[in-house]
């Protein structure tokens, strides 16, 4: 009997979660904390130590993505995100063409030789927190770059060899006119960045925002569709594509980690408060920082997938891509008819909100926006033809996809 052939080269992406930064933005709920040099080495070495456990299980993957994400990764400093790189390598088979993704914030990404360290030790791409151009915005958000910072920043990248530059800009924030979104846009385009992700303002419990939000004067629902809409048509026409719902590209240059989760890949977080999708189970680790340095590798949650809910998960995600659902290959891999499904996005594109591709189907800039309803209504047709399927199994009817 012959040995199953195990296939060592299944791509895998790595997240490193760097919770520090210099001070917490007000509209910010992921996990950070200040940051002081005692604490980064002993979390650097924590890190280290749990990329080292985890390793074997990874043994059957090739690493095509590592992306370091905070908090402010930068703040880590140069020598340990490069010891941490150092640790990735030696113990995962990382592939020489890997995306090597380093989140900043503009006011620590302007030294330029430190930054060529990092792209010589193999970081190819840097992530830069922008939000706006305008000084008193940034200031009221917390933020403590100035636009100067920004222009900085990218033409240190530059200068250290780094031009697979990305910079993540905010719409619908506080008093924020149509003007000052469309001069960010404007401003951004002139630092010609490979990658600009926008995202819209929303208020998440327990941060300083949200705590205030009966006060704030808040762009309403039709003006921050429009700041959508224009950011869209603005960076189409400047040759940025759009391939999910948030993030435009010059062609070659999207985001290959963040579309694993768009694309139900395996990916494996380290870090409190980083999460992972490896080996079928979904799992994510405690926002403790003492905890994690001390070595409790604690999980917040941890659940195997079933397929019932793969299957929605494939729609939910493929629909926030502008490469939408393959039918064939929904069908092929949930052994589900799309054909109900079909009649709901067939309704939407009635109303410019879907369009039909070569291989399926995908929602249209204006469909993005209501995306939320729509996957709803898929939702409960999904279930609805479920329910019919058991009740044709319970007759003696076993067929599955017609």
């Amino acid at each position: 009997m012959k040995k199953p052939v195990i296939d060592r080269n299944r791509p895998l992406g790595l997240y490193l979660h760097i919770p520090f930064c210099k001070a917490k933005c007000a509209y910010c709920d992921f996990y950070s904390l200040p940051h002081s040099e005692e604490k980064m080495d002993a979390y650097a070495a924590a890190l280290a130590r749990h990329i080292t456990e985890v390793a074997p299980q990874m043994q059957n993957h090739r690493v095509d993505t590592v992306y370091f994400g905070g908090g402010t990764p930068s703040y880590l400093g140069h020598k340990r995100l490069i010891a941490l790189l150092k640790t990735v390598k030696k113990q995962c088979r990382v592939w020489d063409r890997a995306e090597i993704t380093l989140e900043a914030n503009p006011d620590s990404a302007g030294d330029w030789r430190a930054l060529r360290a990092l792209r010589r030790a193999g970081f190819n791409r840097i992530s830069l927190g922008v939000q706006s151009s305008d000084d008193e915005t940034l200031r009221r958000l917390g933020r403590i770059h100035t636009w100067q910072q920004v222009k900085d920043a990218v033409a240190a990248c530059r200068k250290a060899g780094l031009d697979n530059i990305s910079l993540d800009l905010i719409y619908g924030l506080p008093d924020q006119t149509m003007e000052q979104w469309e001069n960010t846009l404007a401003d951004a385009l002139v630092l010609a960045p490979r990658h600009i992700s926008c995202y819209g303002l929303k208020l998440e419990e327990g941060t300083p925002l949200y705590d205030r939000r009966e006060s704030l004067n808040l762009p309403d629902g039709d003006l921050q569709a429009d700041m959508y809409l224009y950011a869209v048509e603005l960076l189409g026409q400047n040759g940025y594509q759009q391939y999910e719902i948030s993030n435009f590209a010059q062609p070659g240059y999207e985001s290959r980690h963040n579309l694993k989760y768009w694309m139900l890949e395996e990916y494996a977080g380290f870090g409190p408060g980083a999460y992972s999708d490896f080996g079928g189970v979904r799992y994510g680790y405690t926002r403790d920082l003492d905890g994690y340095i001390a070595g409790r590798l604690d999980l917040a949650e941890s659940e195997h997938i079933s397929p019932q809910e793969r299957e929605m998960e494939y729609i939910m995600l493929r629909l926030r891509t502008a490469r939408g659902i393959d039918i064939r290959e929904f069908e092929n891999r949930f052994r589900q008819r799309f054909t109900p499904l079909a009649a709901i996005l067939e309704s939407c594109a009635a109303h410019g909100l879907a369009r039909q591709t070569e291989t399926g189907w995908c929602l249209t800039p204006r469909g993005f926006l209501v995306s939320n309803r729509i996957i709803g209504d898929l939702q409960e047709e999904l279930n609805r033809e479920k329910a019919q399927r058991l009740a044709r199994a319970a007759q003696g009817d076993y067929r599955v996809v017609e």
